[in-house]
């Protein structure tokens, strides 16, 4: 592929169809959050031997493609396309212990692995070690089916791309529409919606969910959420003045059997306000069913006829919007939500309302900006204050006349 080509959705059906005409009926498909061509050089260049990709899949294999570049919606809907490409038997390895699943050589299977995300907001060296994670979980799944003499087929990619490059060689107008474009293909994915009959009552999104358990089991759901669907909403409930967003999930991980989420929102009328309010009220997780941890919200509330929308949400003491532990099991959780929007009433055409963002009007920015030009705009006026008290000599010395003389006191 040549530089700067994005290969779109009709191009990747065209490369992709080897894959359907070979004798290998076994795929595996390896889903990422966010994933570029370029960390597979600045990853690996930047830090020595401390290289995150040591596998040699593409090196070791009979025949490979790397693609640099792919259109959003091709990827985005990667997973639909292959299973109606083929008969597949769809297998979503969450375990990531192949040995112990039991394939039908004489059908096709598509595995799915979910690898874990890389969050938002991390270092450079921190993306770097889930990246690397991320590269022995490939290493542990590939090497248990090639220990079972079974063929397969590997796709390694993401559902959205980790780096972004802005052209800065191009018009205003036109860079704007760029943006705005960029902007677009960063919601990779449908939100989560629950309806009731006819119309939807509840829409959720996360660019990342993600849950930590006595500090140390990590569990990713946003795939599970959002990408491939593997959650339970059917108990959430809906009425105008409350609404119950429960996401139940069997197995998310080893050790833990079952999980719900519940989002708890109400819809008030607010006197000093005078109009109706959607608040999040708290958050509740429940494990294995016996295991009940309760947050309550900070900062999360918006008019009833707007969504609600925050870059960070979680038990961080920094976050914008905080989930603050009400009981003791909630202290052994942790919980990072980006990206989020959430509405649970006045839907419209099954789609968000205008946005109430967390960040309030005066950002630190804007406060530093304002204190910055008060600072300025004083000296300026000090300057000016000093430069109007000079005099001029209002007598000047005659040489033709006797000596100027002027009294100290003058």
């Amino acid at each position: 592929v040549h530089e700067g080509h994005i290969v779109s959705a009709q191009e990747l059906t065209m490369l992709l169809q080897p894959l359907f005409t070979q004798n290998s009926r076994n795929l595996v498909l390896f889903l990422q959050d966010r994933l570029s061509i370029d960390d597979f050089t600045y990853l690996s260049e930047s830090y020595g031997n401390k290289n995150p990709f040591e596998n040699e899949i593409l090196q070791s294999s009979p025949s490979s493609l790397a693609l640099p570049a792919v259109d959003c919606e091709a990827t985005r809907y990667l997973l639909s396309f292959l299973q109606e490409s083929r008969d597949w038997k769809l297998t979503n390895v969450t375990n990531l212990n192949v040995s112990q699943l039991e394939l039908n050589a004489s059908k096709g299977n598509l595995l799915v692995v979910q690898l874990q995300p890389l969050v938002s907001g991390l270092t450079e060296i921190s993306t770097l070690e889930a990246i690397a994670e991320n590269d022995k979980i490939i290493g542990r799944v590939t090497m248990d089916l090639q220990q079972r003499g079974i063929h397969f087929s590997v796709i390694y990619t993401a559902v959205r791309p980790s780096r972004i490059s802005r052209r800065t060689d191009v018009m205003a107008e036109l860079r704007r529409q760029l943006m705005a474009t960029e902007e677009e293909d960063s919601l990779s994915y449908s939100p989560l919606n629950v309806t009731t009959g006819n119309y939807t009552c509840i829409l959720f999104y996360a660019g990342n969910f993600s849950l930590r358990a006595n500090s140390s089991v990590f569990i990713d759901l946003t795939n599970a959420t959002f990408v491939t669907p593997n959650v339970d909403s059917s108990a959430s409930e809906c009425s105008d003045s409350n609404t119950t967003l429960s996401l139940k999930y069997t197995k998310p991980v080893n050790g833990i059997s079952s999980l719900e989420i519940r989002f708890l929102m109400t819809n008030k009328f607010y006197e000093g306000s005078a109009r109706q309010w959607s608040t999040l009220d708290s958050v509740e997780i429940i494990q294995d069913g016996v295991k009940f941890a309760k947050f309550n919200v900070s900062g999360i509330s918006a008019p009833a006829e707007y969504s609600f929308h925050c870059q960070l949400v979680g038990t961080g003491d920094l976050y914008p919007a905080r989930l603050v532990p009400d009981n003791n099991e909630a202290k052994n959780w942790d919980v990072f939500i980006s990206t989020l929007q959430i509405q649970g009433f006045n839907i419209e055409n099954n789609q968000f309302s205008y946005a109430s963002d967390c960040t309030g009007f005066f950002t630190p920015a804007i406060w530093m900006g304002l204190i910055t030009s008060v600072i300025l705009v004083w000296i300026l006026t000090y300057g000016i204050h000093m430069i109007m008290q000079l005099t001029t000599n209002n007598r000047f010395d005659d040489p033709k006349g006797p000596a100027l003389s002027v009294p100290q006191t003058e």
